[in-house]
């Protein structure tokens, strides 16, 4: 190709970009003053005062930036012809994407995401107006899943709006790469039992405890009356036929009611987000926030038992953990973004031995879209520090798609290290940072060790 033609697909390309930050602006503005605005009278759980802090520390100045991010809003992972179909005598939202893959509402949420970040980075002077990035201080980086390659394509979009930035992935299309795959890829007989055991003392009580939540999901779906039910193809959930099964090169599962109440969970929560009706959403019910929140609770401790128990979580967190390292080592990178799964955010947090967390205003632990975010600083004196904190979008912004600006930030969480202080700025020593990333990723050689 001459360089007359290169220069004319550099420029299309960057216009296509343009307008995908315009479109999904538009789209967000119209939808703003089309939704609902406000829930029920006692929608907002009484822990409702979100840490507004911001991600700016005053008196430092911002050196790098690295993102571990779950994609954004997708439809559920299975269609109407699986059990999600027919567990219910009820019609589930008109999802806008096939099953698994982001959804329209989820690329406009991650363009206004990407928007965001550009003006905090800019706030920042850690890159200019208009910024075009020079060799190497930018990476995105994607698992090759649809709606995590999509979900980094919008987000580009909204952060590098003039500039067309590789959204870069390493297997074909729809395959899982190595990197964010959530798999064991090393068990031994004496570790399953080690694990199964640690996973059992963690996790049995919050599992016994969701007798009350498996009842509130199967009275809103009307599970009794559908047909899975009365085939016998799903029974009343209960809270001890939990199986868990650890195999190398698989994810861990489990099976029994957690897992057929997490996959309806994980639909409620999902149309929660989509459908402007909140009565509409719960199939003609009136549930408060913290009804929602027990209904998204449940895949909460699915995730929770499948992948933070620490045996688990260093095993299957390792690549990731290496990536992450790498890149905040990388000379000259400003920005990274990592965009993976619910599982490699609780995985990496569980890894890097993260203080348990209760996010205000969100119906999830690991709410759709978030984002870890490690940002090094330095003060006056030349020093390093670190902020790590959960970036996301709480339950009115996701519903309502409300622009973000520096006046309207999505919430902003420091999460805490166990045995780690910060200092008097809510800041941790870059050293303690660095060690606690060289434990989680020794802690795999350890344990290979250990289990051979």
């Amino acid at each position: 190709m001459n360089m007359n033609n290169q220069n004319n697909t550099k420029h299309f390309k960057i216009i296509i970009a343009i307008l995908a930050v315009a479109l999904a602006t538009a789209i967000a503005v119209l939808l703003f003053f089309t939704s609902g605005v406000s829930e029920t009278n006692s929608s907002r759980s009484s822990d409702t005062t979100a840490n507004q802090l911001g991600l700016s520390h005053s008196g430092y100045e911002l050196e790098q930036v690295v993102v571990l991010s779950r994609h954004n809003i997708r439809s559920p992972l299975s269609g109407g012809d699986s059990l999600l179909g027919t567990i219910t005598p009820y019609k589930w939202f008109d999802w806008s994407s096939s099953p698994s893959e982001l959804s329209l509402r989820g690329g406009v949420l991650e363009t206004l995401m990407g928007q965001y970040f550009r003006k905090w980075l800019e706030s920042e002077s850690l890159i200019p107006d208009n910024y075009m990035p020079g060799e190497g201080e930018v990476r995105i980086y994607a698992n090759s899943k649809q709606r995590t390659i999509a979900t980094a394509r919008y987000f580009s979009a909204g952060f590098l709006p003039v500039y067309n930035e590789d959204v870069e992935y390493h297997m074909q299309f729809d395959k899982m790469d190595p990197v964010f795959n959530p798999v064991l890829t090393f068990v031994s007989d004496r570790y399953v039992q080690d694990a199964k055991n640690q996973i059992n003392a963690m996790y049995s009580d919050q599992i016994k405890g969701l007798k009350d939540n498996y009842k509130l999901i199967s009275d809103v779906i009307d599970m009794k009356s559908s047909s899975a039910y009365k085939e016998g193809k799903v029974s009343d959930f209960t809270t001890d036929d939990l199986e868990i099964s650890l195999k190398e090169n698989a994810e861990p599962k489990v099976s029994g009611s957690l897992k057929n109440a997490c996959t309806v969970s994980d639909a409620l929560v999902l149309q929660y987000y989509e459908e402007k009706d909140l009565r509409k959403a719960a199939f003609n019910h009136s549930l408060t926030f913290d009804e929602w929140k027990a209904i998204g609770q449940i895949k909460d401790v699915y995730g929770d038992v499948l992948f933070s128990a620490p045996l688990v979580s260093v095993n299957v967190a390792h690549p990731l953990l290496m990536e992450i390292d790498k890149e905040l080592r990388t000379d000259n990178r400003r920005f990274t973004f990592l965009c993976g799964h619910d599982s490699n955010i609780s995985s990496v947090l569980s890894a890097l031995e993260a203080e348990d967390y209760n996010l205000p205003q969100s119906i999830e632990k690991t709410p759709i879209g978030c984002k870890i975010v490690f940002s090094r600083w330095k003060n006056s004196e030349g020093e390093k520090f670190y902020s790590i904190d959960m970036v996301y979008l709480n339950s009115e912004q996701l519903r309502n798609i409300q622009l973000l600006d520096m006046n309207n930030p999505p919430a902003v969480y420091p999460v805490s290290l166990k045995g780690i202080e910060r200092n008097q700025d809510g800041l941790y020593g870059e050293s303690f940072v660095n060690e606690r990333l060289d434990s989680a990723i020794k802690a795999y050689d350890d344990m290979l060790v250990a289990y051979r």
